[in-house]
């Protein structure tokens, strides 16, 4: 589920339950008729058009974070771009739907299901009987047992990143005909839809040599409407051509060519006509949504010199004719720098009119993480103290209703609204409610306005790197969310934790007559928080996020010290390590959450070498309970069983409040509007065959493209 392959090891504790050890859940959604899983948010926005609308032809020049260290999705290094190459030339048996559920491919598969449960669990695929290699070979059931074999980690000379579901499986075999593939399943798998996708051929799974190394550079053998015709480094591209062996329906685009383009120079590039398809930040998407109105070329909030005043330019103009030699050439020399960026951002805004803003919401979420492991937060009392004096809607607020996207806090920790698994359980925990926190905190023991001793020497709040973040301006409010999207966390700078006079006098003085403004104590210290972030581009947003976050918990008496580290280092050396008390940061949404999220949840457990492997729990927060949950719904072929089970994990996840779901990610790009079946694609698995560019006078489909899956 992480991006982040697998944890570090690191101490924690087990969460202990409330009051007299036993901690009571709500009735549980869905147990009843109603379907709890509701629809998503927020549907595709691609453009869709039939395809006898599309020009045949052309070059979708899409940008992208990097070209990646591997091209093999199974090893640690894999990123977001190995992803998308691998959806674009690699054969997959399911897909993701616009609602975020697993569909059958049909251009791979004619059919798949369990034929047999007892004495074990099998699985039969029907391949559809087109579908070959790039070199001409069928794809069949050999491909199926290598890569069983090289993801079984049974072998450990394959170095592969996960291996979850291919462990369970016991044999593969060829059925009735080379057309049918058997798998026998050693232990029941519900999440077997997951498997296969992406599917390689063997001559990369193979081997542990060629698996290791025979896919990081280069794809040899491909199946898909595409192939992999170049992996440029140097300049930092991967193009992709029109695969000729393809059996389905033939790619519109001649070639795709994904370039490595920074985010804060992908505007620059829209305008200069080098980038047909970005990912942008929100700052990018308002100048391009004022830039296609009609006779905008630009805003007079907006671009260089949008800040000044009139007087300022009174007083410019002033100086740059004044009696002050020195001073009156240096104005000049400025407002000729001045004139210079207004007219090139005059002309880039009138080349973004050529774009157009594309939303949804991304298959992903914000999370404020409590890292249980040491300090306040090891008292279950106080992570769900800083949960209730969250409100949640207000965050969800600060970031989407800027851009026009549904504000609605997330309400699970393992699925999306529209996901099957996904029921609001939040209730397990509750709302914001100010008087319950400060219950909870004072049954914890924390005293409003209790003596704090004086420390001799201030720490680092977050280890190495870690520095309080100073960027915020006086009068410390928030910024404007819109103009920087959160990514995986930024800077910020917490408020001024202030208190009456008094409040951190020695032991045994008087406590103020106002203690209500008094922070928090207990044994002599203050109740201060470590708020880690990163500090790297896009911080603005969660910057404004975490500034809420700590008027919220100030309210209650929590305090909060921020730390802004640069993001090399935000997970490996403060995450994973455990090295702060409050953290955002995001994780995927999964259609397999019973397999997925186990690591993310699990309750960390002794290693050989005596320490605790957290594996991707980097909160440290886990139970038992849970564990037996996931473990139940990943061997229930019930699906409706399993999805319950699914359910009560998260009610009880919720309740041990290690990590607070807050908001779905908005997902923004910009797109030339002649350019259809892509843009924000929300859940739903790209169709790369289908994109393309609408012929001279053709308008797109007021509906979905014939492939793709409708938005709600």
């Amino acid at each position: 589920m992480s991006q982040h392959g697998v944890g570090p090891r690191a101490v924690t504790r087990s969460v202990a339950f409330l009051t007299a050890g036993v901690l009571a859940v709500p009735a549980l959604a869905g147990c009843g008729s109603e379907d709890p899983s509701g629809k998503p948010l927020a549907g595709q926005d691609i453009q869709p058009a039939p395809r006898d609308r599309i020009t045949d032809g052309g070059t979708l020049r899409w940008a992208v974070d990097s070209v990646p260290d591997t091209l093999n999705t199974f090893q640690s290094d894999a990123d977001a771009t190995t992803t998308r190459v691998a959806q674009a030339v690699l054969p997959s048996m399911f897909r993701m739907d616009a609602s975020g559920r697993p569909e059958r491919n049909a251009d791979y598969l004619e059919s798949a299901k369990v034929v047999d449960t007892e004495p074990k669990q099998v699985v039969l695929y029907k391949l559809n009987q087109q579908a070959v290699w790039s070199d001409g070979r069928e794809i069949g059931a050999a491909d199926f047992a290598a890569q069983w074999r090289a993801l079984s980690g049974k072998d450990t000379a394959y170095w592969t990143a996960r291996n979850a579901g291919y462990d369970r499986i016991q044999k593969i075999e060829r059925g009735d005909n080379a057309l049918e593939v058997r798998v026998t399943f050693s232990r029941p798998y519900a999440d077997w839809r997951s498997l296969f996708s992406p599917l390689y051929p063997k001559d990369v799974m193979g081997t542990p040599d060629s698996f290791n190394d025979g896919a990081r550079k280069k794809l040899k053998v491909t199946a898909g409407p595409f192939t992999v015709k170049k992996t440029d480094r140097e300049d930092g591209e991967i193009t992709l051509a029109r695969n000729p062996r393809w059996w389905g329906e033939p790619a519109k685009l001649s070639e795709i060519v994904l370039r490595t383009v920074p985010r804060d120079k992908r505007t620059a590039e829209l305008a200069a006509g080098t980038l047909d398809l970005a990912e942008i930040d929100p700052s990018a998407a308002r100048r391009i949504t004022v830039a296609a109105r009609p006779h905008a070329s630009g805003s007079p909030v907006m671009g260089p010199g949008a800040d000044r005043s009139a007087a300022d330019s009174l007083e410019s103009w002033a100086v740059a004719n004044g009696s002050d030699e020195d001073a009156a050439d240096e104005e000049t020399v400025a407002r000729e720098k001045l004139r210079t960026a207004t007219v090139m951002y005059a002309r880039q805004q009138q080349a973004l009119g050529g774009f157009e803003v594309r939303k949804s919401l991304e298959p992903a979420y914000t999370q404020l993480a409590l890292n249980g492991a040491e300090g306040p937060l090891t008292d279950e009392r106080v992570r769900r103290a800083v949960a209730r004096a969250l409100d949640r809607k207000e965050l969800a607020q600060v970031v989407l209703k800027p851009l026009g996207l549904p504000a609605v806090p997330v309400g699970s920790h393992l699925a999306l609204s529209g996901q099957a698994a996904y029921a609001d359980n939040s209730g397990a925990l509750g709302g914001q409610d100010t008087k319950e926190a400060q219950a909870l905190l004072a049954d914890a023991g924390w005293v409003r306005g209790g003596p704090v001793k004086e420390e001799k020497k201030k720490e680092k709040a977050a280890g190495p790197e870690g520095e309080k973040a100073d960027d915020v301006g006086e009068d410390n409010k928030a910024h404007d969310p819109v103009d920087h999207l959160a990514q995986d966390g930024k800077q910020y700078k917490a408020p001024h934790q202030g208190g009456a006079p008094g409040a951190y006098a020695p032991q045994g003085t008087a406590a103020p007559a106002n203690q209500e403004a008094a922070p928090l104590a207990k044994n002599g210290k203050p109740l201060t928080l470590r708020f880690v972030l990163p500090s790297g581009p896009g911080s603005q947003t969660l910057r404004t996020v975490a500034d809420r976050i700590s008027r919220m918990l100030e309210r209650v008496g929590i305090g909060t010290e921020i730390s802004k580290v640069s993001d090399e280092s935000y997970f490996k050396d403060h995450i994973a390590s455990g090295q702060y008390d409050l953290a955002l940061y995001s994780w995927p949404a999964t259609a397999f959450p019973a397999t997925d999220a186990r690591p993310v949840y699990a309750k960390p457990v002794p290693a050989a070498d005596g320490s605790l492997n957290v594996e991707q729990n980097y909160t440290r927060v886990g139970t038992d309970q849970v564990d037996q949950l996931f473990d139940e719904a990943v061997a229930t072929l019930d699906e409706g069983e399993s999805r319950s089970l699914i359910r009560k994990a998260d009610s009880r996840i919720w309740a041990a409040a290690g990590s607070i779901p807050l908001f779905q990610r908005p997902q923004l790009l910009a797109a030339r509007k002649n350019l259809v079946n892509t843009g924000a694609f929300g859940f739903g698995t790209p169709v790369y065959e289908d994109m393309g560019f609408l012929k001279k006078g053709a308008k797109p489909a007021s509906g979905p493209s014939a492939k793709g899956s409708p938005a709600p």
